[in-house]
């Protein structure tokens, strides 16, 4: 029919315009927030572009529901601006004509929505997760990056290092500030080395330096000069097995256990593609315009609807991981109440909109004639 084909076309080439739009602001705000954790020494700056991708991926299902949502919305509302929602409903089209078409555009989406909440964003958490752990674990000196300063794990000790050479494991010109229950000491020294000794433990050894030690403010401080110097180098071992968090923890694992987060993560990722589903529904008879009356109130109302709905989704995962309510009572509430507004929505405008039909144009013709004579 050429009705659905070309509001499809429509849809199509809408959700396209609008996902690029959201899609280029979420990944150039991801990009800042990335690039500022690596200059701050939280990630590493070999990790940033795969950090960006993990982040674009979870992401992209609430980037999905909030395009179709915005493509639904928009096509319909351009319909009424336009006056060719007038047109078909003198053609004896009614709105419920639009679920069809709407469905058949959105059912990809709703599909994708789905596999990312179940399968690709819980990876990537999980991917992100190791990738900054890795860097979390290193040792102290491995971080060091030429030209900057960087603080050790334990906070208590900061590095300077004009050069590094992480093959050989050596270090030159190095600037150690350390602080203890004896006060501030500041090591120089012209080149440092990385060993191990037998028991496991990790030393930077200095050559040709100066140790200051002393408490800021005083004049005691003591000068030592040394050829040889260790200094203990912090590395936490990374933890075997270490249980994932809900959130980064497969779909299939998370439903054998029997947590309240876990649950709370199965509940959000549930909701996603349920979601997405409900609004594409509830944006046809959201989209009505007045014609003479500007369409940006639509969008800002669409925007509303949509941070309420996800943020109620929220509120229900909180509290099925608080323990307040069950899975099984809490998963279900909100969706129906939305489909119930859907349903309320549909019914409302369907009784508007009765005097498009053709036998009430007719009739308001003939009336118009007849008051005419």
């Amino acid at each position: 029919m050429i009705f659905q084909r070309a509001l499809r076309r429509e849809l199509i080439s809408s959700a396209g315009a609008t996902f690029t739009v959201l899609f280029t602001i979420i990944l150039t705000w991801t990009l800042i927030t990335i690039l500022g954790r690596a200059a701050g020494g939280k990630v590493a700056s070999s990790d940033v572009l795969a950090l960006i991708a993990f982040a674009a991926l979870n992401y992209l299902p609430t980037i999905l529901i909030l395009t179709s949502f915005i493509s639904v919305l928009m096509v319909i509302t351009r319909t009424y601006k336009d006056s060719e929602m007038v047109v078909w409903f003198a053609s004896g089209l009614s709105l419920t004509r639009f679920i069809k078409p709407v469905l058949v555009f959105g059912l990809p989406i709703i599909l994708m929505t789905g596999g990312l909440a179940f399968y690709a964003t819980p990876w990537a958490k999980q991917k992100s997760a190791e990738y900054v752990d890795r860097f979390a674990k290193r040792e102290d000196l491995q971080k060091v990056a030429p030209g900057q300063f960087r603080e050790s794990a334990s906070s208590n000790r900061i590095f300077f290092v004009e050069a590094v050479s992480g093959q050989s494991s050596v270090v030159q010109n190095v600037f150690v500030n350390s602080v203890d229950e004896r006060g501030t000491a500041v090591i120089v020294a012209s080149e440092g080395v990385v060993t191990q000794a037998e028991n496991g433990d990790r030393y930077l050894v200095l050559k040709n330096g100066r140790r200051y030690q002393g408490t800021p403010g005083q004049a005691d401080f003591q000068t030592m000069e040394f050829e040889r110097y260790s200094v203990r180098v912090g590395q936490q071992a990374p933890v075997l097995g270490a249980e994932l968090e809900a959130p980064a923890t497969p779909t299939l694992q998370l439903m054998a256990i029997p947590t309240n987060p876990a649950r709370a993560e199965l509940l959000w990722r549930l909701s996603l593609p349920i979601t997405c589903l409900v609004l594409m529904l509830l944006a046809i008879p959201l989209g009505f315009v007045n014609p003479r009356a500007g369409s940006s109130t639509n969008l800002i109302i669409a925007l509303l609807i949509f941070f309420t709905y996800n943020n109620a989704v929220k509120v229900f995962e909180a509290s099925v991981k608080q323990g307040k309510f069950s899975f099984g009572m809490a998963w279900w509430p909100l969706h129906l109440g939305a489909i119930v507004v859907v349903l309320i929505l549909f019914a409302w405008r369907l009784n508007v909109n009765h005097r498009y039909h053709p036998r009430a144009l007719l009739a308001s013709l003939k009336r118009g004639k007849v008051a005419a004579k």
